[in-house]
């Protein structure tokens, strides 16, 4: 389950009610707003700002003064729907020309996002879009750099942070085929709604993020392409069964900063793969601010049950192994100073390093 301080702010906006907007005619309008009915619709053009959050609205011929949400900018077309002609004529906010933002469809993102929240998920690992293992080389031990860089695409490709990759596509800074290769982009096209194929990867959405910042973009489109859910405690249609632990999965890493993976990293060989991150400490800035910390637990043929513990602040690293082995516990005792001398010729000074039984390892 996501955790409570999430759920609870999702369930209060999904029932905030939308704001009513009085409108002030202007002082050449005349009549203003006696052509008017309770519950018609009506497009309006936002003009100049003449207060904070009070702008000089269009309706037809006609010029009024409404204070709006602090989304809506100059130039913006909203729709508007009366809500009362007296003692004032008041509008609610219908629609407007960024739709991610309107309260409708905030609520309706929110409704589904409670729906996904209340659906169990206990540890739930990422898998690996392909079930064959990371590692296939023929040779007896894999080359670390290479499984390196296997793992990272394994993470990458995951879906997990398929709406930072699609910002980036965007920006061309990703190609096509990488985004095509993750599981939001695995489905046999269907239908839209207008009878059209959804084969571009920048309108196929669910939730992510690879930086937190974009959470609030991503809540938005999943409430631009699904508008409703299916009643309390269901899931939108909009997204995919198979896709919807991994939504689960993505809610969760932005609300606690973890991501947990599984898969083979060579024939036979299943690898658990933890990664999290701390926000920078008070008084911690620039690029080596925030904490990363790294957990790999193995079963290995010959050692058994082994898992390694990493805690890297941007400047050096800690190392904890665990092994619940007493022969294991001296065979890695014995290689870890060939270790940190390896990571230390690659920049990374390690202050600290540690190995312990751990019963649980394994």
């Amino acid at each position: 389950m996501l955790p409570a301080n999430l759920i609870s702010t999702l369930r209060a906006l999904s029932v905030t009610d939308k704001p009513l907007i009085t409108a002030t005619p202007d002082k050449g309008s005349g009549n203003a707003g006696n052509q008017f009915e309770q519950g018609q619709k009506l497009q309006a053009t936002v003009q100049a700002q003449v207060a904070p959050n009070v702008f000089n609205v269009r309706i037809a011929n006609q010029l009024f003064q409404m204070q709006l949400p602090g989304f809506i900018h100059s130039g913006d077309t909203i729709t508007l729907q009366v809500a009362s002609l007296l003692p004032r004529l008041t509008f609610t906010l219908a629609a407007s020309s960024n739709p991610v933002s309107t309260p409708e469809s905030l609520s309706a993102a929110s409704r589904l996002l409670s729906s996904l929240s209340q659906q169990p998920l206990e540890r739930s690992y990422v898998r690996p879009i392909q079930s064959a293992p990371l590692w296939t080389g023929g040779q007896a031990l894999p080359d670390t750099t290479q499984l390196a860089g296997k793992l990272h695409e394994a993470l990458s490709q995951s879906g997990l942070f398929y709406e930072s990759h699609q910002a980036q596509w965007i920006a061309g800074a990703r190609p096509t085929m990488q985004l095509l290769q993750e599981p939001q982009n695995q489905l046999s096209p269907k239908p839209s709604p207008l009878g059209q194929s959804v084969q571009n990867p920048a309108v196929r959405n669910t939730v992510s993020q690879e930086a937190i910042p974009q959470g609030r973009d991503a809540v938005g489109n999943v409430a631009s392409t699904s508008g409703s859910t299916t009643g309390p405690g269901q899931v939108s249609s909009v997204i995919p069964e198979h896709l919807q632990t991994l939504v689960q999965q993505q809610l969760n890493a932005l609300e606690t900063r973890q991501v947990l993976w599984q898969g083979q990293v060579w024939q036979g060989q299943e690898m658990r793969w933890e990664v999290s991150e701390e926000p920078p400490r008070r008084g911690e800035q620039g690029p080596q601010a925030g904490h990363w910390d790294t957990r790999i637990d193995l079963d290995l043929p010959n050692l058994g049950g082994v898992s390694a513990q990493l805690s890297f602040n941007g400047k050096a690293l800690s190392l904890t192994l665990n092994a619940s082995d007493a022969q294991t516990r001296d065979r890695l005792g014995s290689a870890s100073a060939q270790l940190i001398a390896a990571l230390s010729e690659r920049g990374i000074p390690v202050t600290y390093t540690q190995i312990k039984n751990d019963e649980h390892t394994g």
